[in-house]
């Protein structure tokens, strides 16, 4: 029953797992291949589910003082991709920043986002809009630099009354955020959708792909999957050429350090809530691949979705085209689920 909502924070989450029946049929694919389409959240990401869970955690445990505090956040701080001549499809809403910003304007705490010159000037003028001030790093700067936009957040806190950094590289209600939220809405659809003759299915969710950005969402995820659904549910981590996230390391080394134009996956560091025992297996995937299939997943689909969408929907089916993925791809009624984070 359709209720009246106290705010936007209520209208967090609870997004739509759909079927991506065209890209099947245009790939082979026998299995079934569902898209959790993140950017039907209140804020249009994955993202807002943390920003809520980390702002309302810091809230209980009188970390924010209402009135005073002033919440800092570095966001997006991937590699950088100055000079690509990819054609960059401009996305408002990959990263934590808007999410964190619509959170604040709610629970009215001022905001400051840092964030690398290589995001979209469409991601700024969103966040100004929610009443955040916005400061830019170069995207060339490593992560541990003094100018990158973790380095200056740390400098702003340090010089800010009451400033705070809620951490989303290393707090835990971010991959929690998606174990109690992200993960059991895609256990509940799948397991409350009928299996029929025209569409069968398993009643599990048997592969689960994302992008890896903190971390948190496909850690999250795959706890709650495993330790409550399927513990033999295959995770897919999806990350960006030039990130080092991947594991094992061996394949991030060939193009280490590469610039890519990806928003909001990949770094050049191992964030602290990115486990990667909850990971299985992992695809590195490339920018031309990425936008190629964020095409597809509009024009076949229709729908809207950002880059690191196309890196996941990319990765996807490069591990159902595998060894390792073959079978799934093959079998009629189980079920692959794919996280698109944003639009």
């Amino acid at each position: 029953m359709p209720q009246i909502l106290d705010n936007a924070l209520d209208a967090v989450g609870h997004t739509p797992l759909i079927r991506l029946d065209k890209i099947a049929r245009l790939n082979g694919l026998r299995c079934n291949l569902l898209g959790k389409v993140e950017y039907m959240s209140a804020g249009g990401s994955v993202k807002d589910r943390i920003a809520k869970a980390m702002v309302e955690a810091a809230e209980r445990e009188g970390r924010l003082i209402p009135g005073k505090s002033v919440v800092i956040e570095p966001t997006s701080g991937n590699t950088g991709a100055s000079g690509s001549v990819l054609p960059m499809p401009r996305v408002l809403t990959c990263g934590l920043g808007i999410g964190l910003a619509m959170a604040c304007a709610i629970k009215g705490y001022a905001v400051i986002i840092t964030l690398p010159n290589k995001m979209s000037l469409e991601k700024e003028a969103a966040l100004r809009a929610l009443g955040a001030e916005v400061v830019r790093t170069p995207s060339e700067a490593a992560w541990d630099s003094p100018e990158s936009h973790i380095g200056v957040a740390r400098k702003l806190q340090r010089e800010i009354p009451y400033g705070i950094i809620l951490d989303q590289y290393g707090n835990l209600n971010n991959p929690l955020a998606h174990e109690y939220t992200t993960g059991p809405e895609i256990i509940e659809a799948v397991v409350s959708t009928p299996s029929t003759l025209a569409r069968p299915s398993s009643g599990k969710v048997d592969v689960v792909v994302a992008g890896a950005g903190t971390g948190g969402t496909i850690s999250g995820i795959s706890r709650a999957i495993k330790k409550t659904h399927n513990k033999d549910c295959v995770v897919v981590g999806v990350d960006p050429h030039g990130s080092i996230l991947a594991c094992p390391d061996e394949l991030n080394k060939a193009k280490e350090g590469t610039p890519y134009v990806v928003e909001g996956i990949g770094y050049d560091f191992i964030p602290d809530v990115l486990s990667h025992d909850e990971v299985d297996s992992w695809i590195k995937t490339s920018d031309e691949e990425a936008f190629a299939a964020v095409q597809t997943i509009m024009r076949e689909e229709g729908l809207l979705v950002g880059g690191s969408s196309g890196s996941a929907l990319s990765g996807a089916l490069r591990w159902l085209c595998s060894d390792a993925g073959r079978k799934v791809a093959d079998t009629e009624g189980l079920n692959v689920v794919v996280l698109f984070p944003d639009g």
